[in-house]
């Protein structure tokens, strides 16, 4: 904390701090249309900085470095969309024969909740949830919308910021004073590695959970596996939510194609197991548990990022409160913060240290002086 703030009460300090959260809200909310697009191209420099580099110190020079990295990263983005748009269009061509199933499931389930729940009180709460949905729908409606505005000044802004990457990091180097100029450079070194290797990790554990998504649905022969793997690991970024969410559109998916609840119940077991791998072995050993973010943070930072920036805010928030760990790490005055964000529990040192360790010590140095004086 600057020294500046350190001379006032606590409550004076904290309510600075609350007010500039505020301000801050309400600048990221208001200005979403062009700070969205402008941090996912942040992400996209990160992990397109390497080949960039090696494209560099293949003799290329650094324009055409930055263009074909970017090309290499377009063609890699869309294949994936194509894939991703082709399973739809064959899902969009399924849903007349789905629609026709899931009007005779929901037709059993009201003969079945008759004699609990009259027929017209069954027909008016799912004319409300009707109701209820047609906002969401042109909510991602409005994403898509916003995906298109990303999509076009995405690859303008990677380029731009691939191409004054030096010019920003002598900002960097120049608001900070002359003597802490080395260090400023550890730390943005130190902090640049270790974002890349970061998203390197989440983007490595995103293609292992949709392979192990994608062989528990083809095993239990779930319709369209491949989509809903897909669509599971993105989903699988949101902390509780998110996985819930990967269980569900299976599940979901089986009630209407198949009869039974058995591959219901192999579903919620596979993606049991698979949160379990994710969670004891692909985070700690591939993400790196240096940037886990304990669970309270994690809710938290999504909701919030729903509430400023919608879907996109809540997908950005995770690998955004990430890289703040990382730089809070690696800051003294900032590490406090970084632990609060951390999910390691350290225990505490010198004045926190508990009562009964200290008589423990007292006693075990009273028994030695008494013993010499008998």
């Amino acid at each position: 904390m600057p020294p500046l703030l350190k001379q006032y009460p606590f409550f004076v300090r904290i309510t600075i701090i609350l007010f500039g959260l505020i301000l801050c809200s309400y600048a990221l909310s208001n200005l979403r249309d062009i700070l969205i697009p402008f941090s996912f191209a942040v992400f996209l420099a990160i992990l397109l900085n390497p080949l960039v580099d090696r494209f560099i110190k293949w003799r290329f020079f650094r324009v055409p470095s930055i263009v074909l990295a970017l090309l290499i990263a377009i063609l890699v983005i869309s294949g994936v969309w194509y894939f991703l748009a082709v399973q739809m269009m064959h899902f969009t061509g399924q849903l007349p024969v789905l629609e026709q199933k899931t009007a005779d499931l929901v037709s059993r389930l009201q003969q079945q909740l008759a004699h609990k729940i009259p027929l017209d009180k069954q027909n008016q709460y799912i004319a409300e949830a009707k109701a209820g949905i047609k906002p969401l729908v042109g909510q991602l409606l409005g994403s898509f919308v916003g995906t298109l505005t990303t999509a076009l000044l995405l690859p303008l802004y990677t380029f731009l910021l691939l191409y004054y990457k030096e010019l920003i990091l002598n900002f960097l180097y120049d608001i900070f004073a002359r003597e802490q100029e080395g260090e400023v450079r550890t730390v943005l070194r130190q902090g640049r590695v270790a974002i890349q290797n970061y998203m390197y990790g989440l983007l490595i554990e995103g293609l292992i959970v949709a392979t192990l998504n994608a062989i528990a649905l083809i095993c239990l022969g779930v319709p369209y596996a491949i989509l809903m793997a897909i669509l599971g690991a993105i989903l699988n970024v949101l902390p509780f939510f998110g996985g819930i969410l990967a269980a569900l559109l299976p599940m979901v998916m089986a009630t209407i194609t198949k009869d039974g609840i058995h591959t219901q119940v192999g579903i919620a077991i596979s993606y049991i197991v698979i949160q379990f791998i994710d969670n004891h072995f692909l985070i700690p050993y591939i993400v790196s548990s240096k940037v886990k973010i304990n669970a309270l943070i994690s809710i938290i930072v999504v909701l919030l990022g729903g509430a400023v920036w919608g879907l996109s805010g809540m997908f950005l928030s995770i690998p955004f409160i990430g890289i703040l760990k990382i730089i809070f790490d690696r800051i003294p005055e900032m590490k406090p913060w970084g632990r609060l964000l951390g999910s390691e529990v350290e225990p505490r040192r010198g004045r926190g240290r508990p009562i009964v360790q200290k008589l423990s010590r007292k006693r075990t140095r009273t028994v030695p002086r008494s013993s010499t004086n008998n």
